[in-house]
């Protein structure tokens, strides 16, 4: 480790290289649950594409492992260091590059923040579409997580928004993928093989985002159900109504209750439809022109109505804004009770109650509690597991997990596999496909120095 934080400082600067006892905690961790974490040898600061390169080829002639972070808001231990590795963080490379109005396009360094990104773009009447539901997290974080979020149901999630990338591979070689246009038939599309690869075969150092029109107006509704079986009749009929609705978001009672408690929020709703609620439908319409907004808003509260909705509640900005904020930080909620891990299985929507059924059955097994809220809109079901032993853990997420890939439906919808989830990935995963990646692994990071142990062994 002496030869490498001397090859390191001089790429770098001493003052951008901090090693062993130095090494605060953060960069030991992210937000897993069950991840114990482990400190690194060091951690590395690049300011260029061009450092990145050289730590990558200092890496690759010394051995070292190397591992990516932005914010460190990850759930999946993806961004947890191997013993002995060196953590390459993008904390100086946070400039917004360019804000290309005409393309509507940004091109931004991997440590800008979603928040940083939505200021900057705001005054123009832009937005990037993807909001995953932390705003401290950076755009590399997300690009390399293909994070996804409460609007995926109309704007899908990060791969459908990269437009291109400057990345450093495993060799020390840096490329440049894509550009700022829509489509390209020229050859395999590197861009979208690095984007949720969790830094196993690239670090990106530069991406090109794809924008949209930032709408003046919202509005969000909130309707109670007694059954989920309703909720899941409700959403494909939603979804296909024309409307284009932003979000569709379902939130069982339990999480409910959580999550309004924990931000102070009073919905106003009686007692007499509360008390007979089983889960809720949070969904939000925005649009440029109030009169429209408002005719949408009376059309989907017909349609809920006339699925089984115990009520319909428009709710005002400010409450809906303040529920919005506490669903998208329904993970602190969980935390705060206990929780002790966290799923995102993702399964056909029309699939939901079938698979929460399902797991209910599971949870009752192992003697656990299970709970949670989603994106009903594209099937993404996030769940609080409450189970401290870790076996009888391991065995019910293993069996939830293995749930939702037999209806359809994939181990994760936008936290990553990361180190946590590998073992549930490799019991599962056809093993053709799984080799296939090792492959591709190899291709791109032939010495395996990037991000070691992620995805797979």
């Amino acid at each position: 480790m002496t030869a490498a934080s001397e090859a390191l400082s001089r790429i770098v600067g001493q003052g951008n290289i901090t090693v062993g006892d130095a090494v605060g905690d953060d960069y030991a961790h992210d937000e897993c649950l069950t991840s114990p974490g482990c400190l690194p040898a060091a951690v590395v600061r690049p300011g260029t594409t061009a450092e990145v390169a050289a730590i990558v080829r200092s890496a690759v002639e010394l051995g070292v492992p190397l591992t990516a972070r932005g914010s460190g808001t990850g759930l999946s231990g993806a961004c947890v260091p191997v013993p002995g590795g060196i953590v390459v963080s993008f904390e100086r490379m946070d400039a917004i590059l360019d804000i290309d109005i005409a393309n509507h396009v940004a091109v931004v360094q991997p440590g800008v923040t979603l928040d940083e990104l939505d200021q900057a773009l705001a005054p123009h009447g832009l937005v990037y579409p993807v909001f995953p539901g932390e705003l401290s997290a950076t755009l590399g974080g997300n690009v390399a997580t293909n994070a996804g979020g409460m609007r995926a149901v109309r704007h899908g999630v990060t791969r459908h928004h990269v437009l291109g990338l400057e990345a450093v591979l495993g060799t020390g070689e840096t490329i440049r993928t894509g550009g700022r246009f829509v489509k390209a038939t020229a050859g395999y599309d590197l861009t979208q093989l690095i984007v949720g690869s969790e830094g196993t075969l690239a670090l990106v150092c530069e991406a090109t985002l794809r924008l949209a029109p930032r709408p003046d107006h919202a509005v969000t509704l909130l309707a109670p159900f007694a059954t989920l079986d309703e909720i899941a009749t409700a959403v494909p009929p939603l979804v296909a109504s024309g409307l284009a609705p932003l979000m569709i978001e379902y939130i069982d009672m339990i999480s409910m209750a959580g999550i309004t408690a924990n931000a102070g929020i009073e919905l106003g709703i009686p007692s007499e439809i509360g008390d007979r609620a089983l889960a809720y439908l949070v969904v939000v319409l925005d649009s440029h022109r109030a009169d429209s907004l408002a005719e949408d808003a009376e059309s989907l509260a017909l349609l809920l109505d006339g699925r089984g909705a115990l009520d319909v509640y428009v709710l005002p900005p400010t409450t809906g804004t303040q529920l919005i904020e506490a669903r998208e930080h329904a993970f602190w909620s969980a935390k705060a009770a206990g929780a002790d891990d966290i799923i995102d299985v993702v399964v056909p929507r029309a699939s939901i109650p079938a698979y929460l059924s399902q797991v209910a059955e599971l949870a009752t097994g192992t003697e656990s509690m299970v709970v949670g809220c989603g994106h009903a809109g594209d099937g993404n079901v996030h769940l609080s597991v409450f189970q401290p032993d870790p076996s009888r853990r391991h065995e019910l997420v293993a069996a939830v997990i293995a749930a939702g890939v037999r209806l359809g439906g994939a181990v994760s919808g936008e936290h990553g596999i990361g180190r946590e989830k590998k073992e549930y990935l490799a019991a599962i995963e056809d093993p053709a496909k799984m080799e296939l990646m090792r492959r591709i692994k190899e291709a791109f990071d032939p010495g395996n120095i990037l991000n070691p142990g992620a995805i797979f062994d």
